[in-house]
């Protein structure tokens, strides 16, 4: 279950359309990284105006568009007056036994990530800072912030061969560490093997888009680690999905994470989102 608050999870003046979609699809991104097959939901909204039939019915329309796409059934709905938040609980299913978690990563597995990081970061930076970028590093910036794209295939794919997961939404730092700590285990990531769009590489320094793609959080990707044996198959796996994945590093028995370039020189990576700060 997540709630999304206007002015802390999504800008005040997001269309209705864009957030019925979005608000979904950081829940679907949640069901992906268990490898879970998602079904049902439940809606409860709270609407300054809750009367407001063109409001609902353009947020109905954006979330209807994601669930159809992933065979998900809104299941009831509660809409309430008061500050614009949304908060949507969704049930999916899962063989037992074979549910991704946090915990299972060992020493020797690959570490991997699907799509690209950062992009969602750049977003709110342009948001927030009046960063400028050109039409079309803008255009896909945007475009990934407001409409993520949630891995449920990917998480179908991985149940039998990823050794855990987790979907970055609170940056790869910070949901990686969650996977290190659960499993007792560390790590080191290749900068130089980060998957950077053009966008951030088009707009920033090589070191500010690292620190982008470690930190920022909004991604929605999954954060995978799997048996280096596997790691043929995850890349034939994710051909037939359409999904780009990339190896980004290893884990290791010594506690922490670690980064480095290509050259071996060490990285600060600096803070993930914190939730309670």
């Amino acid at each position: 279950m997540d709630a999304l608050v206007s002015g802390v999870h999504f800008p005040p003046a997001m269309t209705p359309a864009t957030l019925g979609y979005r608000s979904l699809a950081v829940n679907l991104s949640d069901m992906a990284a268990m490898g879970a097959r998602p079904r049902w939901l439940n809606l409860a909204l709270t609407l300054p105006n809750p009367h407001d039939d063109t409001w609902l019915n353009d947020f109905y329309r954006g979330l209807s568009e994601l669930a159809d796409a992933h065979d998900t059934m809104l299941d009831a709905t509660r809409i309430q007056p008061g500050p614009l938040s949304v908060s949507i609980e969704i049930w999916g299913e899962v063989p037992i036994g074979a549910a991704l978690c946090r915990r299972g990563a060992q020493p020797g597995d690959g570490i991997y990530v699907t799509g690209t990081l950062g992009d969602a970061g750049l977003a709110i930076q342009v948001m927030e800072r009046d960063l400028e970028l050109n039409a079309e590093d803008l255009a896909w910036v945007e475009r990934r912030y407001s409409h993520p794209t949630p891995r449920v295939a990917a998480g179908l794919q991985l149940r039998n061969t990823a050794s855990a997961a987790i979907d970055l939404s609170d940056g790869l730092v910070g949901d990686l560490g969650h996977i290190l700590e659960a499993s007792a285990v560390g790590a080191t990531l290749e900068l130089d093997a980060l998957p950077l769009s053009p966008a951030c590489r088009n707009s920033l320094p090589r070191e500010q888009a690292w620190k982008l793609a470690l930190g920022a959080g909004d991604d929605y990707e999954l954060c995978f680690t799997a048996p280096p044996e596997q790691r043929t198959h995850i890349g034939e796996v994710m051909d037939t999905i359409n999904c780009p994945v990339h190896h980004i590093g290893r884990v290791e028995a010594r506690s922490g994470l670690r980064c480095h370039n290509e050259s071996g020189t060490p990285f600060t990576s600096g803070r993930a989102y914190q939730h309670f700060s």
